[in-house]
Protein backbone atom coordinates (compact mmCIF):
# COMPACT_ATOMS: atom_id res chain seq x y z
CA UNK A 1 0.00 0.00 0.00
CA UNK A 2 2.82 2.35 0.94
CA UNK A 3 4.56 1.51 -2.34
CA UNK A 4 1.40 2.47 -4.25
CA UNK A 5 1.12 5.80 -2.43
CA UNK A 6 4.80 6.47 -3.10
CA UNK A 7 4.35 5.79 -6.82
CA UNK A 8 1.35 8.13 -6.93
CA UNK A 9 3.37 10.86 -5.20
CA UNK A 10 6.25 10.38 -7.64
CA UNK A 11 3.86 10.59 -10.58
CA UNK A 12 2.37 13.82 -9.23
CA UNK A 13 5.84 15.26 -8.72
CA UNK A 14 6.81 14.38 -12.30
CA UNK A 15 3.63 16.00 -13.64
CA UNK A 16 4.20 19.14 -11.55
CA UNK A 17 7.83 19.38 -12.74
CA UNK A 18 6.73 18.98 -16.37
CA UNK A 19 4.10 21.69 -15.97
CA UNK A 20 6.63 24.03 -14.33
CA UNK A 21 9.17 23.34 -17.09
CA UNK A 22 6.54 24.06 -19.73
CA UNK A 23 5.54 27.33 -18.07
CA UNK A 24 9.19 28.33 -17.66
CA UNK A 25 9.91 27.51 -21.31
CA UNK A 26 6.96 29.55 -22.58
CA UNK A 27 7.82 32.44 -20.29
CA UNK A 28 11.49 32.17 -21.22
CA UNK A 29 10.74 32.26 -24.94
CA UNK A 30 8.54 35.27 -24.43
CA UNK A 31 11.27 37.06 -22.48
CA UNK A 32 13.89 36.18 -25.10
CA UNK A 33 11.58 37.51 -27.82
CA UNK A 34 11.02 40.74 -25.85
CA UNK A 35 14.77 41.11 -25.40
CA UNK A 36 15.39 40.66 -29.14
CA UNK A 37 12.83 43.37 -29.87
CA UNK A 38 14.39 45.67 -27.28
CA UNK A 39 17.93 45.39 -28.72
CA UNK A 40 16.71 45.65 -32.32
CA UNK A 41 17.28 42.04 -33.42
CA UNK A 42 13.56 41.54 -34.06
CA UNK A 43 10.41 43.57 -34.63
CA UNK A 44 6.76 42.77 -34.03
CA UNK A 45 5.44 44.80 -36.96
CA UNK A 46 4.76 41.79 -39.19
CA UNK A 47 3.03 39.52 -36.68
CA UNK A 48 -0.10 39.61 -38.83
CA UNK A 49 1.83 37.41 -41.29
CA UNK A 50 2.78 34.91 -38.57
CA UNK A 51 -0.83 34.86 -37.40
CA UNK A 52 -1.90 33.59 -40.82
CA UNK A 53 -3.88 36.70 -41.76
CA UNK A 54 -2.17 37.17 -45.12
CA UNK A 55 -3.92 35.32 -47.93
CA UNK A 56 -1.46 36.27 -50.65
CA UNK A 57 1.56 38.47 -51.37
CA UNK A 58 1.81 40.12 -54.80
CA UNK A 59 5.38 41.00 -55.82
CA UNK A 60 5.78 43.38 -58.78
CA UNK A 61 9.00 44.43 -60.52
CA UNK A 62 8.92 48.21 -60.98
CA UNK A 63 10.85 48.21 -64.28
CA UNK A 64 9.06 45.32 -65.98
CA UNK A 65 5.29 45.17 -65.51
CA UNK A 66 5.29 41.62 -66.88
CA UNK A 67 7.53 40.44 -64.05
CA UNK A 68 4.85 39.94 -61.43
CA UNK A 69 3.85 36.95 -59.36
CA UNK A 70 1.49 36.07 -56.55
CA UNK A 71 2.63 34.08 -53.52
CA UNK A 72 -0.02 31.96 -51.82
CA UNK A 73 2.21 29.14 -50.54
CA UNK A 74 2.16 29.36 -46.73
CA UNK A 75 5.73 28.10 -46.50
CA UNK A 76 7.02 30.89 -48.75
CA UNK A 77 4.89 33.47 -46.91
CA UNK A 78 6.42 32.29 -43.62
CA UNK A 79 9.91 32.59 -45.14
CA UNK A 80 9.12 36.20 -46.01
CA UNK A 81 7.94 36.72 -42.43
CA UNK A 82 11.22 35.30 -41.08
CA UNK A 83 13.18 37.85 -43.11
CA UNK A 84 10.94 40.84 -42.33
CA UNK A 85 10.60 40.12 -38.61
CA UNK A 86 14.39 40.37 -38.23
CA UNK A 87 14.60 43.62 -40.22
CA UNK A 88 16.04 46.58 -38.35
CA UNK A 89 14.13 49.83 -38.09
CA UNK A 90 15.67 52.77 -39.98
CA UNK A 91 15.20 56.49 -39.46
CA UNK A 92 15.26 57.27 -43.18
CA UNK A 93 14.65 55.46 -46.45
CA UNK A 94 17.10 55.18 -49.31
CA UNK A 95 17.00 57.68 -52.17
CA UNK A 96 17.32 54.83 -54.70
CA UNK A 97 14.32 53.88 -56.82
CA UNK A 98 12.43 50.75 -55.66
CA UNK A 99 13.11 47.50 -57.52
CA UNK A 100 9.92 45.78 -56.33
CA UNK A 101 6.61 46.53 -54.68
CA UNK A 102 5.00 44.13 -52.19
CA UNK A 103 1.26 44.00 -51.57
CA UNK A 104 0.22 41.81 -48.63
CA UNK A 105 -3.48 41.07 -48.81
CA UNK A 106 -5.39 40.36 -45.59
CA UNK A 107 -8.74 40.25 -47.34
CA UNK A 108 -11.69 42.60 -46.75
CA UNK A 109 -9.89 45.27 -48.83
CA UNK A 110 -7.03 45.53 -46.30
CA UNK A 111 -3.67 45.58 -48.10
CA UNK A 112 -0.22 46.36 -46.68
CA UNK A 113 1.94 48.02 -49.37
CA UNK A 114 5.74 48.22 -49.32
CA UNK A 115 8.59 49.26 -51.60
CA UNK A 116 11.75 47.16 -51.72
CA UNK A 117 15.26 47.94 -52.99
CA UNK A 118 17.46 44.85 -53.27
CA UNK A 119 20.80 45.09 -51.54
CA UNK A 120 21.83 47.38 -48.74
CA UNK A 121 22.22 51.12 -49.06
CA UNK A 122 25.78 52.35 -48.55
CA UNK A 123 24.47 55.01 -46.16
CA UNK A 124 22.58 52.47 -43.99
CA UNK A 125 19.24 53.89 -45.10
CA UNK A 126 16.14 51.70 -45.16
CA UNK A 127 15.51 49.56 -48.24
CA UNK A 128 12.01 48.27 -47.34
CA UNK A 129 9.35 50.81 -46.48
CA UNK A 130 5.60 51.17 -46.20
CA UNK A 131 2.79 51.31 -43.60
CA UNK A 132 4.50 54.46 -42.31
CA UNK A 133 7.71 52.64 -41.33
CA UNK A 134 11.15 51.99 -42.84
CA UNK A 135 13.40 48.96 -42.39
CA UNK A 136 16.82 47.64 -43.35
CA UNK A 137 16.22 44.21 -44.88
CA UNK A 138 18.83 41.68 -45.94
CA UNK A 139 19.18 40.72 -49.60
CA UNK A 140 17.64 37.33 -48.90
CA UNK A 141 14.21 38.35 -50.20
CA UNK A 142 15.78 38.84 -53.61
CA UNK A 143 18.37 36.04 -53.69
CA UNK A 144 16.60 33.32 -51.70
CA UNK A 145 12.92 33.95 -52.38
CA UNK A 146 12.25 35.97 -55.54
CA UNK A 147 14.90 34.27 -57.67
CA UNK A 148 13.92 30.81 -56.46
CA UNK A 149 10.23 31.46 -56.95
CA UNK A 150 10.60 32.82 -60.48
CA UNK A 151 13.00 30.63 -62.46
CA UNK A 152 14.52 32.98 -65.03
CA UNK A 153 17.53 32.22 -67.18
CA UNK A 154 19.44 35.44 -67.15
CA UNK A 155 23.00 35.65 -68.49
CA UNK A 156 25.68 34.38 -66.14
CA UNK A 157 27.18 37.35 -64.27
CA UNK A 158 24.57 39.69 -65.78
CA UNK A 159 25.83 42.74 -63.89
CA UNK A 160 29.36 42.32 -65.22
CA UNK A 161 28.31 41.50 -68.80
CA UNK A 162 25.64 44.17 -69.23
CA UNK A 163 27.41 47.17 -67.76
CA UNK A 164 30.88 46.26 -69.01
CA UNK A 165 29.51 45.95 -72.56
CA UNK A 166 28.20 49.52 -72.35
CA UNK A 167 31.52 50.72 -70.94
CA UNK A 168 33.39 48.99 -73.78
CA UNK A 169 31.18 50.78 -76.32
CA UNK A 170 31.97 54.12 -74.66
CA UNK A 171 35.68 53.31 -74.81
CA UNK A 172 35.39 52.98 -78.58
CA UNK A 173 33.07 55.92 -79.15
CA UNK A 174 34.61 58.59 -76.91
CA UNK A 175 37.74 59.09 -78.97
CA UNK A 176 38.99 61.93 -81.16
CA UNK A 177 36.36 64.62 -81.63
CA UNK A 178 33.93 62.81 -79.30
CA UNK A 179 36.22 62.53 -76.28
CA UNK A 180 34.88 65.60 -74.43
CA UNK A 181 31.19 65.15 -75.23
CA UNK A 182 28.70 64.56 -72.44
CA UNK A 183 26.75 61.30 -72.56
CA UNK A 184 23.44 60.43 -70.92
CA UNK A 185 22.69 56.71 -70.64
CA UNK A 186 19.02 55.73 -70.77
CA UNK A 187 18.37 52.11 -69.73
CA UNK A 188 14.62 52.36 -69.17
CA UNK A 189 13.82 51.63 -72.80
CA UNK A 190 15.60 48.25 -72.67
CA UNK A 191 12.50 46.20 -71.93
CA UNK A 192 14.15 42.78 -72.36
CA UNK A 193 16.63 43.37 -69.55
CA UNK A 194 14.50 45.61 -67.34
CA UNK A 195 13.75 42.85 -64.81
CA UNK A 196 17.48 42.29 -64.21
CA UNK A 197 18.37 45.94 -63.56
CA UNK A 198 18.70 46.79 -59.86
CA UNK A 199 19.08 50.20 -58.24
CA UNK A 200 22.19 49.26 -56.25
CA UNK A 201 23.83 47.98 -59.47
CA UNK A 202 22.97 51.26 -61.19
CA UNK A 203 24.55 53.13 -58.31
CA UNK A 204 27.78 51.12 -58.71
CA UNK A 205 27.68 51.59 -62.50
CA UNK A 206 27.33 55.36 -62.13
CA UNK A 207 30.28 55.40 -59.75
CA UNK A 208 32.40 53.42 -62.23
CA UNK A 209 31.43 55.78 -65.06
CA UNK A 210 32.43 58.83 -63.01
CA UNK A 211 35.86 57.38 -62.30
CA UNK A 212 36.48 56.41 -65.94
CA UNK A 213 34.88 59.20 -67.99
CA UNK A 214 34.51 62.96 -67.60
CA UNK A 215 30.88 63.60 -68.52
CA UNK A 216 29.05 60.28 -68.59
CA UNK A 217 26.18 59.24 -66.31
CA UNK A 218 22.97 57.23 -66.16
CA UNK A 219 20.14 59.63 -67.03
CA UNK A 220 16.63 58.42 -67.74
CA UNK A 221 15.41 61.94 -68.53
CA UNK A 222 16.66 65.41 -69.53
CA UNK A 223 17.90 64.16 -72.90
CA UNK A 224 18.37 67.75 -74.09
CA UNK A 225 21.09 68.33 -71.47
CA UNK A 226 23.52 65.89 -73.09
CA UNK A 227 25.57 66.00 -76.29
CA UNK A 228 25.06 62.26 -76.79
CA UNK A 229 22.08 60.13 -75.80
CA UNK A 230 22.87 56.42 -75.37
CA UNK A 231 20.24 53.68 -75.43
CA UNK A 232 20.62 49.91 -75.42
CA UNK A 233 18.35 47.20 -76.75
CA UNK A 234 18.88 43.63 -75.57
CA UNK A 235 18.28 41.41 -78.60
CA UNK A 236 18.81 38.01 -77.03
CA UNK A 237 20.33 36.22 -74.09
CA UNK A 238 20.78 32.92 -72.33
CA UNK A 239 23.06 31.88 -69.49
CA UNK A 240 26.18 31.81 -71.72
CA UNK A 241 25.37 34.47 -74.33
CA UNK A 242 24.32 38.11 -74.53
CA UNK A 243 23.40 40.09 -77.67
CA UNK A 244 22.49 43.75 -77.80
CA UNK A 245 22.56 46.97 -79.82
CA UNK A 246 23.85 50.23 -78.37
CA UNK A 247 22.70 53.40 -80.15
CA UNK A 248 24.32 56.81 -79.64
CA UNK A 249 22.44 59.86 -80.90
CA UNK A 250 24.46 63.04 -81.45
CA UNK A 251 22.28 66.05 -80.66
CA UNK A 252 24.34 68.46 -82.77
CA UNK A 253 24.97 66.41 -85.92
CA UNK A 254 21.67 64.46 -85.74
CA UNK A 255 23.64 61.32 -86.55
CA UNK A 256 23.07 57.99 -84.83
CA UNK A 257 25.93 55.53 -84.38
CA UNK A 258 25.22 51.87 -83.61
CA UNK A 259 27.37 49.19 -82.00
CA UNK A 260 26.55 45.49 -81.98
CA UNK A 261 27.35 43.35 -78.96
CA UNK A 262 27.82 39.57 -79.06
CA UNK A 263 29.25 38.34 -75.75
CA UNK A 264 29.86 34.63 -75.17
CA UNK A 265 30.87 32.64 -72.13
CA UNK A 266 33.55 29.97 -72.62
CA UNK A 267 35.24 29.44 -69.25
CA UNK A 268 35.15 33.25 -69.03
CA UNK A 269 33.28 36.03 -70.82
CA UNK A 270 34.52 37.11 -74.25
CA UNK A 271 33.32 40.61 -75.13
CA UNK A 272 32.80 41.28 -78.83
CA UNK A 273 31.74 44.73 -80.02
CA UNK A 274 31.63 46.00 -83.59
CA UNK A 275 30.12 48.98 -85.42
CA UNK A 276 29.07 46.75 -88.33
CA UNK A 277 26.22 44.29 -88.01
CA UNK A 278 27.56 40.72 -87.70
CA UNK A 279 26.23 37.93 -89.89
CA UNK A 280 23.25 36.08 -88.38
CA UNK A 281 22.84 38.77 -85.73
Amino acid sequence: MKMGIKKMRNSKIIIIVMVLLFCFTVSGCSKINDLKVKVGLKNNDFEYIKQGKIEKIVIQNTRDQGFRFTVTDKKVINEIYDVLSTAKSASQKTSLEPDYTFEMDEGNNKVHKFNYITGLDKKDSGNFYGDGKTYIVSKRIDSDIINNYWNIRKPKNFKEVYYKSITNVLDQYLKGENKDKSVGINLKSDINSAKFILSTDLQDFNSDLSSKFKNVSVADKDKENYDIWLTISTEGYKSTMYKGIVSLWDKKTKIEKKYYIVDEYKNSWNFNITDTKPDKF
